[in-house]
């Protein structure tokens, strides 16, 4: 391992030239896998999935190049009305915790995904811009959109192309929940559940092969759960693509 130095108060660690990125609210870890196929080193912190709780993380300041994440959506979706209105329990909103853990881990930039109606987020020290994608402006069929907030310590910004085309095809959302029976839908004010779609089906809309997580110990309803939840490879791979080409020379290098 070798050490890059801007100032004797701050070191960032790089293995064979790799960027070493955090990720929070990892899951089954979609989002890494792109970071990973694009050159970086990904360290996980701990994850409910895995029994961790982000709560009680506190990692060490001025290691990390990065930190990317997803913290819950729930809270911000636009269906957390009509659970609170059915009763239903909704996710602690974690994005409070993100941005603790971005301070004290102090990266030189971090990247966080959720809903579109999640608040802007203001972090001192980064300048934040903020970004709406679907994923079928990747020629891909499933049709979901996200937000992303990007922060940098440089004032850098991610750049994205100038997207013209979208695929003809427009598969439904992979919602976590479709496992339990079906997708949601809505109409006149009432919500049912489709047949739901074949995990072989699920996966390659999330960009996943077809037998993803086979013998996997996980019920049928887990495996939806835990792939619905991640962000699909065909967003990941652009932007963590986009973050390495702005950001990092040939070397691994900072700009």
């Amino acid at each position: 391992m070798s050490e890059t130095t801007d100032s004797p108060s701050m070191k960032y660690s790089t293995v064979s030239s790799s960027p070493v990125v955090l990720s929070l609210f990892p899951g089954i870890g979609l989002l890494d896998m792109a970071f990973e196929e694009c050159g970086f080193a990904v360290l996980r912190g701990p994850d409910k999935l895995w029994g961790g709780d982000v709560k009680d993380f506190n990692p060490p300041g001025g290691i990390f190049d990065g930190v990317i994440g997803g913290p819950p959506c729930q809270a911000h979706s636009r269906y957390a009305g009509i659970n609170r209105k059915l009763g239903n329990k909704i996710a602690e909103d974690l994005v409070p915790e993100f941005l603790r853990v971005v301070k004290v881990a102090r990266p030189r930039w971090w990247l966080m995904e959720n809903v579109p109606d999640v608040p802007d987020v203001r972090l001192d020290g980064y300048q934040v811009t903020r970004t709406i994608l679907d994923n079928r402006w990747f020629g891909e069929e499933q049709s979901r959109r996200r937000a992303f907030q990007f922060g940098t310590s440089n004032g850098l910004a991610i750049d994205l192309p100038d997207i013209c085309l979208e695929n003809p095809i427009k598969e439904p959302v992979c919602l976590a929940s479709e496992g339990r029976g079906g997708r949601i839908s809505f109409k006149n004010g009432k919500s049912k559940y489709n047949s739901r779609r074949s995990f072989g089906k699920f996966c390659e809309l999330q960009g996943l092969p077809s037998d993803f997580l086979a013998g996997a110990p996980l019920t049928t309803e887990g495996k939806f759960r835990v792939v619905g939840n991640g962000v699909p490879l065909p967003m990941g791979r652009h932007l963590a693509n986009s973050i390495r080409e702005k950001l990092y020379r040939e070397n691994g290098e900072f700009f």
